[in-house]
């Protein structure tokens, strides 16, 4: 038996060193919570045991190699040699699972979920990160303090997980120690003996969806998504069912507003109603409520996405991203597809789109000559880097007016333009010249907004004396919420609302609030009905003017968000797990399911009617009318 007191002292010290990774983990999932206390309203010690069987699960996966060379039969175990080979493996690996979770304590304010092998896509897309590195490191040095301390503390405390034995072990006995500890610890990190191996299904199925990101883990998030197909086929209804979705536009010209009208789409960065006047009866957009006034304005208006790369293909081509990775990042971001541009080209329209980033930022550049923009004009075009913020891009009070100008001298009549504002964003750089005059808010965010909204009436004040201006259609609206700072715009329904509106400078199309759903997938038919496009579109929206029910759909965390009427349906793994009255619950307190099973059903039928469409569609790239 003394022969192998080596097997005991060895399983010992391989479970401590897991342990300690386990309570780093725990430890960054405490700072997640406290740093995004306000997504979640409601947490117990249910939530908490099942995030620490999320963690074991990931420990089980990422330390594959870390306790396969620890259980090895080897004669050299204790060798120092050996020890350090060990402890460089555990470093390495505990070190890359503490960054990924670090990572979102302050990135998931802006994503509302955990990230997903995505995160290296948009970390590798045009030149942002280079750009805003500084910046990163000077807002957050708390979290590298953080992590560098957990380093040393994780350091220590392996330190003290030394085996001390010299008697060797017998060799059956070593042998059969490998084969059970190893299998028993990879049986953890497929989350047991199911059928399928644990994946971020399993973080759903054991809270509430609310609380998904807290019971999840980044690491695990990432390595479950990487690499794999965003998309498998789904046959809810049998081939031809009229429950199937069916998204095809009918053209008609029966709501054209005028022969040969301009479109204009300015899509304000991170302008969620948290931040609208209107909605919170603040001052920070005094010029954007005031144009409200003026507008056909959509009060329960949605966001496909929580990220900007996520509304240009909503906004322009109907489709919205229902799956893990971004549309235009994804496997299917090169399906041929109907899009605004493509569609408007065909009745003499040119086209442009404007971002003041830096080209390349989030593949805009290319995405948009994917979807038929004739120019793409970006910091590069402006080409005055006294006016930028050093981080993003051109700042909104120069470069919005210059479009305004741009747009004269670059395009011809009728055109489609389309504006992608820059400042209200991290850091939420405001040049020191207007920061005395803009009002102060909870949050660095308010003055960014106010000074967005400064930039957004410069624009009008030059767009006015351009000679497109009162043949022109202007829809405004936001790309996607920012980072909530109340508990109504953290929850599932308030982190996708943004104000939508169209404006039309003579007045055929009567200023109205209009309480109907729509959402960015709505404005690409609306607008084709008001320039009279009479050939059926591919989209996944409807136009304001049609006869179908509205409806938003919005997809994070393996959660499908149906909006219809009054309420949104939470759809999970093929089946709805909850049914709440967005109106008047849009903290998600009441589940109505059980109180509304037609309902429930009705709309469970509609949100698998859209998936099983989407995902044949995007699969057999078959979302383009030939």
């Amino acid at each position: 038996m003394k022969n192998n007191a080596l097997l005991i002292r060895k399983n010992k010290s391989l479970l401590k060193r897991l342990g300690i990774t386990l309570l780093m983990m725990t430890l960054t999932r405490l700072v997640f919570l406290l740093a995004n206390l306000y997504s979640f309203k409601s947490v117990g010690i249910s939530d908490l045991m099942a995030g620490i069987w999320m963690d074991a699960i990931t420990i089980g996966i990422f330390f594959i190699p870390f306790y396969a060379f620890s259980l090895l039969p080897i004669p050299f175990y204790q060798t120092k040699g050996y020890q350090l080979f060990l402890k460089i493996i555990f470093h390495i690996t505990n070190t890359t699972i503490l960054a990924f979770n670090l990572i979102d304590v302050e990135y998931y304010k802006f994503t509302a979920k955990r990230s997903t092998a995505d995160l290296f896509t948009l970390v590798s897309t045009g030149n942002d990160i280079n750009q805003l590195l500084t910046t990163f490191i000077a807002d957050f040095w708390w979290l590298i303090l953080l992590f560098v301390f957990l380093i040393f503390i994780s350091n220590w405390l392996y330190n003290k997980t030394k085996v001390d034995v010299k008697l060797p072990a017998q060799l059956h006995f070593n042998i059969l120690n490998f084969i059970v500890v190893s299998g028993l610890l990879f049986i953890v990190g497929r989350g047991g003996l199911g059928y399928r191996p644990a994946d971020m299904l399993t973080a759903s199925q054991l809270t509430s969806p609310q609380n998904t990101a807290l019971v999840s883990n980044t690491p695990l998030s990432i390595i479950k998504t990487l690499g794999k197909a965003s998309l498998k086929e789904v046959n809810f209804f049998p081939e031809g069912s009229d429950k199937i979705y069916n998204p095809i536009h009918k053209g008609s010209k029966n709501h054209q507003l005028r022969e040969n009208v301009n479109v204009m789409v300015l899509i304000m960065e991170s302008f969620g109603n948290e931040w609208l006047g209107k909605k919170n009866g603040k001052n920070y957009t005094p010029f954007l409520d005031s144009l409200l006034d003026h507008s056909l304005y959509f009060d329960n208006a949605f966001a496909n996405g929580k990220k900007s790369i996520e509304a240009v293909p909503a906004i322009f081509a109907g489709i919205p991203s229902l799956l893990d990775n971004p549309y235009i990042s994804s496997h299917y971001g090169t399906n041929a597809i109907n899009s605004l541009p493509q569609l408007l080209k065909e009745k003499g329209y040119s086209s442009a789109f404007y971002h003041g980033a830096t080209n390349g930022s989030m593949k805009f550049d290319v995405f948009t000559a994917h979807l038929g923009f004739d120019h793409y004009f970006g910091r590069k075009e402006y080409n005055n880097e006294e006016h930028t913020d050093a981080t993003w891009g051109v700042l909104d009070e120069y470069f919005m007016p210059w479009t305004a100008e741009s747009i004269t001298n670059e395009l011809q009549e009728p055109f489609l333009a389309s504006l992608f504002t820059l400042s209200s964003h991290h850091p939420y750089f405001v040049p020191e010249e207007h920061r005395g005059n803009l009002p102060e808010g909870p949050h660095p965010m308010a003055k960014s907004v106010a000074y967005a909204d400064m930039s957004l009436r410069m624009f009008f004040d030059v767009a006015k004396k351009q000679p497109w201006y009162e043949n022109t259609v202007f829809i405004i609206c936001a790309d996607h919420t920012p980072a909530g700072t109340t508990m109504k715009f953290t929850q599932r329904i308030g982190m996708y609302e943004i104000p939508i509106a169209f404006y039309d400078p003579q007045g055929q199309l009567s200023p109205k609030v209009e309480s109907k759903l729509f959402n960015h997938i709505d404005i690409m038919p609306t607008v084709l009905d008001l320039v009279g496009y009479s050939k059926d579109v591919y989209s996944y929206g409807n136009s304001y003017f049609s006869d179908a029910v509205p409806y938003s759909v919005n997809y994070i965390e393996n959660s499908h968000l149906y909006f219809e009427g009054d309420y949104m349906l939470n759809f999970l793994q093929d089946e709805a797990t909850g049914l709440y009255n967005f109106k008047i619950d849009s903290l998600m307190y009441h589940d109505s399911i059980a109180d509304y099973p037609v309902l429930t059903k009705e709309m469970e039928d509609k949100v698998k009617g859209i998936i099983q469409r989407y995902n044949h569609d995007l699969i057999h790239n078959t979302m383009k009318i030939k």
